[in-house]
Protein backbone atom coordinates (compact mmCIF):
# COMPACT_ATOMS: atom_id res chain seq x y z
CA UNK A 1 0.00 0.00 0.00
CA UNK A 2 1.48 3.28 -1.03
CA UNK A 3 0.41 6.14 1.85
CA UNK A 4 2.84 8.38 0.54
CA UNK A 5 0.78 8.21 -3.01
CA UNK A 6 -2.50 8.22 -0.81
CA UNK A 7 -1.52 10.98 0.88
CA UNK A 8 -0.46 12.86 -2.58
CA UNK A 9 -3.64 12.41 -4.23
CA UNK A 10 -5.38 13.90 -0.65
CA UNK A 11 -3.30 16.81 -0.81
CA UNK A 12 -3.71 17.49 -4.87
CA UNK A 13 -7.24 18.37 -3.93
CA UNK A 14 -6.22 21.14 -1.54
CA UNK A 15 -3.65 22.45 1.39
CA UNK A 16 -4.31 19.57 4.89
CA UNK A 17 -2.95 18.98 7.63
CA UNK A 18 -1.70 15.55 9.48
CA UNK A 19 -5.39 15.16 11.43
CA UNK A 20 -6.95 15.95 7.98
CA UNK A 21 -5.36 13.66 6.15
CA UNK A 22 -5.53 10.99 8.42
CA UNK A 23 -9.06 11.06 8.31
CA UNK A 24 -9.90 11.41 4.71
CA UNK A 25 -7.67 8.59 3.74
CA UNK A 26 -9.69 6.35 5.95
CA UNK A 27 -13.16 7.23 5.04
CA UNK A 28 -12.17 6.59 1.95
CA UNK A 29 -10.79 3.10 1.90
CA UNK A 30 -13.05 2.17 4.92
CA UNK A 31 -10.55 2.17 7.24
CA UNK A 32 -9.51 -0.76 5.96
CA UNK A 33 -5.75 -0.10 6.09
CA UNK A 34 -5.82 2.47 9.23
CA UNK A 35 -2.85 4.93 9.76
CA UNK A 36 -1.92 7.05 13.15
CA UNK A 37 -1.33 10.24 13.20
CA UNK A 38 2.32 9.92 13.65
CA UNK A 39 2.79 7.60 10.48
CA UNK A 40 1.37 10.61 8.68
CA UNK A 41 3.44 12.97 10.14
CA UNK A 42 6.41 10.75 9.07
CA UNK A 43 5.34 10.33 5.58
CA UNK A 44 4.99 14.04 5.29
CA UNK A 45 8.69 14.31 6.71
CA UNK A 46 9.84 12.60 3.86
CA UNK A 47 7.60 14.09 1.01
CA UNK A 48 8.98 17.57 1.91
CA UNK A 49 12.46 16.53 2.11
CA UNK A 50 12.00 15.06 -1.40
CA UNK A 51 10.42 18.01 -2.29
CA UNK A 52 6.70 16.50 -3.50
CA UNK A 53 5.00 18.87 -0.97
CA UNK A 54 5.34 22.26 1.02
CA UNK A 55 4.50 23.62 4.12
CA UNK A 56 1.51 26.00 3.76
CA UNK A 57 1.26 27.77 7.09
CA UNK A 58 -1.15 27.35 10.00
CA UNK A 59 -4.66 27.56 11.45
CA UNK A 60 -5.20 29.41 14.64
CA UNK A 61 -5.16 26.42 16.32
CA UNK A 62 -1.73 25.99 15.43
CA UNK A 63 -2.31 22.94 12.54
CA UNK A 64 0.86 23.10 10.41
CA UNK A 65 -0.91 22.65 6.56
CA UNK A 66 0.60 20.92 3.69
CA UNK A 67 0.39 21.93 -0.05
CA UNK A 68 1.39 19.33 -3.36
CA UNK A 69 4.25 20.93 -5.47
CA UNK A 70 4.74 21.01 -8.83
CA UNK A 71 7.13 18.06 -8.64
CA UNK A 72 4.75 16.21 -6.40
CA UNK A 73 2.08 16.62 -9.30
CA UNK A 74 4.02 14.82 -11.41
CA UNK A 75 4.82 12.40 -8.79
CA UNK A 76 0.93 11.63 -8.59
CA UNK A 77 0.19 11.42 -12.40
CA UNK A 78 3.12 8.74 -12.55
CA UNK A 79 2.02 6.57 -10.13
CA UNK A 80 -1.91 6.76 -11.77
CA UNK A 81 -0.04 6.08 -14.85
CA UNK A 82 1.91 3.58 -14.05
CA UNK A 83 0.81 -0.07 -13.39
CA UNK A 84 1.32 -1.67 -10.17
CA UNK A 85 4.13 -4.24 -10.34
CA UNK A 86 3.88 -7.70 -10.13
CA UNK A 87 7.40 -9.00 -10.40
CA UNK A 88 7.89 -8.70 -6.41
CA UNK A 89 4.67 -9.66 -5.00
CA UNK A 90 3.95 -8.50 -1.18
CA UNK A 91 4.96 -11.69 1.67
CA UNK A 92 1.84 -13.36 1.86
CA UNK A 93 1.38 -14.57 5.12
CA UNK A 94 -0.91 -17.37 4.60
CA UNK A 95 1.02 -18.68 2.01
CA UNK A 96 4.00 -19.02 4.13
CA UNK A 97 2.29 -20.18 6.57
CA UNK A 98 1.33 -23.48 4.25
CA UNK A 99 4.51 -23.42 2.82
CA UNK A 100 6.36 -24.21 6.22
CA UNK A 101 3.77 -26.34 7.44
CA UNK A 102 4.07 -28.72 4.58
CA UNK A 103 7.56 -28.94 5.76
CA UNK A 104 7.26 -29.80 9.71
CA UNK A 105 7.22 -32.31 10.70
CA UNK A 106 4.20 -33.08 13.32
CA UNK A 107 2.04 -30.11 11.78
CA UNK A 108 -1.63 -30.86 10.60
CA UNK A 109 -1.50 -29.13 7.46
CA UNK A 110 -5.12 -30.18 6.15
CA UNK A 111 -6.46 -28.57 9.69
CA UNK A 112 -4.09 -25.35 8.95
CA UNK A 113 -6.19 -25.23 5.90
CA UNK A 114 -9.66 -26.11 7.22
CA UNK A 115 -9.58 -23.18 10.23
CA UNK A 116 -8.17 -20.72 7.34
CA UNK A 117 -11.23 -21.46 5.08
CA UNK A 118 -13.76 -20.95 8.23
CA UNK A 119 -11.60 -17.66 9.09
CA UNK A 120 -12.21 -17.08 5.18
CA UNK A 121 -15.97 -17.90 4.71
CA UNK A 122 -16.92 -15.62 7.66
CA UNK A 123 -14.68 -12.43 6.45
CA UNK A 124 -16.42 -13.55 3.20
CA UNK A 125 -19.62 -12.63 4.43
CA UNK A 126 -18.92 -9.72 6.79
CA UNK A 127 -17.34 -7.84 3.14
CA UNK A 128 -20.68 -8.84 1.39
CA UNK A 129 -22.71 -7.26 4.30
CA UNK A 130 -20.70 -4.21 3.76
CA UNK A 131 -21.17 -4.34 -0.01
CA UNK A 132 -24.95 -3.79 0.80
CA UNK A 133 -24.26 -1.27 3.34
CA UNK A 134 -22.53 0.21 0.70
CA UNK A 135 -24.87 -0.37 -1.79
CA UNK A 136 -27.67 1.29 0.22
CA UNK A 137 -26.17 4.23 0.70
CA UNK A 138 -25.82 7.22 -0.81
CA UNK A 139 -24.06 6.30 -4.04
CA UNK A 140 -23.49 9.65 -5.31
CA UNK A 141 -20.54 10.09 -3.22
CA UNK A 142 -16.96 10.04 -4.26
CA UNK A 143 -16.07 8.84 -1.17
CA UNK A 144 -18.63 5.80 -0.75
CA UNK A 145 -17.86 4.79 -4.26
CA UNK A 146 -14.14 4.87 -3.66
CA UNK A 147 -15.04 2.33 -0.04
CA UNK A 148 -16.82 0.45 -2.21
CA UNK A 149 -14.47 -0.39 -4.64
CA UNK A 150 -11.95 -1.56 -1.86
CA UNK A 151 -14.52 -3.87 -0.47
CA UNK A 152 -15.09 -5.34 -3.58
CA UNK A 153 -11.31 -5.91 -4.29
CA UNK A 154 -11.49 -7.53 -0.77
CA UNK A 155 -14.76 -9.53 -1.57
CA UNK A 156 -12.72 -10.92 -4.97
CA UNK A 157 -9.37 -11.62 -3.04
CA UNK A 158 -10.96 -13.55 -0.37
CA UNK A 159 -13.07 -15.41 -2.94
CA UNK A 160 -9.68 -16.50 -4.79
CA UNK A 161 -8.10 -17.12 -1.47
CA UNK A 162 -10.82 -20.25 -0.44
CA UNK A 163 -10.64 -21.41 -4.01
CA UNK A 164 -6.57 -21.82 -3.67
CA UNK A 165 -7.42 -23.17 -0.10
CA UNK A 166 -9.71 -25.71 -1.95
CA UNK A 167 -6.87 -26.27 -4.33
CA UNK A 168 -4.35 -27.08 -1.84
CA UNK A 169 -6.53 -29.47 0.30
CA UNK A 170 -6.35 -31.22 -3.18
CA UNK A 171 -2.90 -31.17 -3.38
CA UNK A 172 -2.10 -32.53 -0.42
CA UNK A 173 -4.38 -35.80 -0.65
CA UNK A 174 -2.52 -36.27 -4.17
CA UNK A 175 0.64 -36.08 -2.23
CA UNK A 176 -0.61 -38.21 1.07
CA UNK A 177 2.23 -41.19 1.07
CA UNK A 178 0.78 -44.69 0.34
CA UNK A 179 -0.13 -46.82 3.14
CA UNK A 180 2.00 -49.41 4.14
CA UNK A 181 2.13 -52.11 1.88
CA UNK A 182 0.34 -50.52 -1.17
CA UNK A 183 1.19 -51.97 -4.66
CA UNK A 184 3.48 -49.79 -6.53
CA UNK A 185 0.94 -49.52 -9.20
CA UNK A 186 -1.08 -47.74 -6.69
CA UNK A 187 1.59 -45.22 -5.09
CA UNK A 188 2.62 -43.58 -8.30
CA UNK A 189 -1.51 -43.06 -9.27
CA UNK A 190 -1.77 -40.60 -6.44
CA UNK A 191 1.94 -38.96 -6.97
CA UNK A 192 0.92 -35.36 -9.31
CA UNK A 193 2.22 -34.99 -12.16
CA UNK A 194 2.79 -38.50 -13.08
CA UNK A 195 1.03 -39.58 -16.07
CA UNK A 196 -1.45 -42.97 -15.81
CA UNK A 197 -0.25 -45.84 -18.34
CA UNK A 198 -2.79 -46.59 -20.57
CA UNK A 199 -3.13 -49.92 -22.23
CA UNK A 200 -2.06 -50.42 -25.94
CA UNK A 201 -4.70 -53.30 -25.87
Amino acid sequence: MSIRHGLLALLDQGPRYGYQLRVEFESRTGATWPLNVGQVYTTLGRLERDGLVAPHGEDEEGHLFYAVTEAGRAELRNWFETPVPRNSPPRDELAIKLAMAVTVPGVDVAAVVQSQRRHSMKALQDYTRLKGQALNGDAGRQEDLAWLLVLEQLIFQTEAEIRWLDHCETRLAQHRPPAPGAEPSQAAEIRPGRPKRRSRI
